[in-house]
């Protein structure tokens, strides 16, 4: 049986958001200045097996008891941008979504109600010193939110096979764009939805991307990634996958009146994902 530092951790993606140093109070600054020139940061697939081996203790663990003190970097003309991962945060509000994720039985097994009742009373205790707090990272699994393709372009899609023969290493697919530009697609694409479909799961999640992107400095950076979700796409089709141009042209077509068309591209997103989401029903 691999360990769990061997396991590759599958069907997670990610939408992130890159700060400028500049963004960060002067303390803070200095720690990621410093981060920043490590030649041994870890991935991403490090976080998630981290979080793994807390499961397997007995109780598990639902929580890191302590906030990470690792982030992202890259560099962008020449400026350093972090992305903290905020691993705690981030798992606190994740547990409020278990509930819709698993039927009641199978939660309690994964994690006991007295462990998640003592993980929330921390993070209400928590919460209450800190009320602004926000994470850098969302996460979804098994799935690319199609709020979050509305704001990025098919022009900034970046793709790159596997590496090796073997399949070593992973394809990558992910989207990269400046706030400035994220924010006026999503303003954009919310006048075009309110203004030609009902309020919905779409409208309100762009809403909701929106108002968390209002939360971060003007010059950071908004990234999309497939994460582990490559894993579950077979490459032929990862490689054909322009989901964002299908968004945005069918946000374009109702722009225009042009139903029909905006229904054609919104028949090839459902059809491409299909596939992913009934790899998550026979899991």
């Amino acid at each position: 049986m691999p360990k769990v530092s061997e396991v590759i951790v599958p069907y997670a993606t990610y939408l992130r958001v890159y700060e400028p140093l500049a963004a960060f109070p002067e303390a803070e600054r200095g720690h990621w200045a410093r981060y920043a020139r490590r030649p041994d940061r870890p991935s991403y697939q490090d976080e998630l097996r981290r979080s793994l081996a807390d499961l397997l203790p007995t109780p598990p663990i639902a929580v890191p008891v302590h906030e990470s003190g690792d982030a992202f970097v890259l560099e962008a003309d020449g400026v350093i941008h972090v992305c903290p991962w905020r691993t705690r945060l981030r798992g606190w509000q994740a547990l409020g979504d278990l509930a819709e994720e698993f039927p009641a039985p199978v939660l309690d097994a994964l994690l006991p109600p007295l462990v998640r009742h003592q993980a929330t009373q921390d993070y209400e205790r928590w919460l209450a010193g800190n009320p602004d707090a926000r994470p850098w990272i969302r996460t979804a699994t098994w799935q690319v939110p199609l709020n979050w393709f509305v704001l990025v372009s098919d022009d900034e899609r970046e793709y790159a096979k596997a590496a090796g023969a073997d399949g070593g290493e992973a394809p990558v697919l992910r989207y990269r764009t400046p706030m400035v530009q994220a924010r006026r697609r999503v303003a954009r694409g919310l006048r075009t939805l309110r203004n030609t479909v009902d309020e919905g799961p779409l409208v309100d999640g762009l809403v909701d991307v929106g108002r968390w992107l209002e939360e971060f400095h003007p010059r950071s950076l908004v990234e999309l990634d497939y994460g582990g979700l490559v894993h579950a796409v077979p490459a032929g089709e990862l490689e054909g996958d322009h989901s964002a141009a299908d968004v945005a042209e069918g946000i374009e077509a109702l722009r225009n009146g042009d139903g029909e068309a905006a229904a054609e591209a919104y028949g090839r997103l459902v059809e491409r994902w299909r596939s992913v989401r009934d790899l998550r029903s026979a899991n």
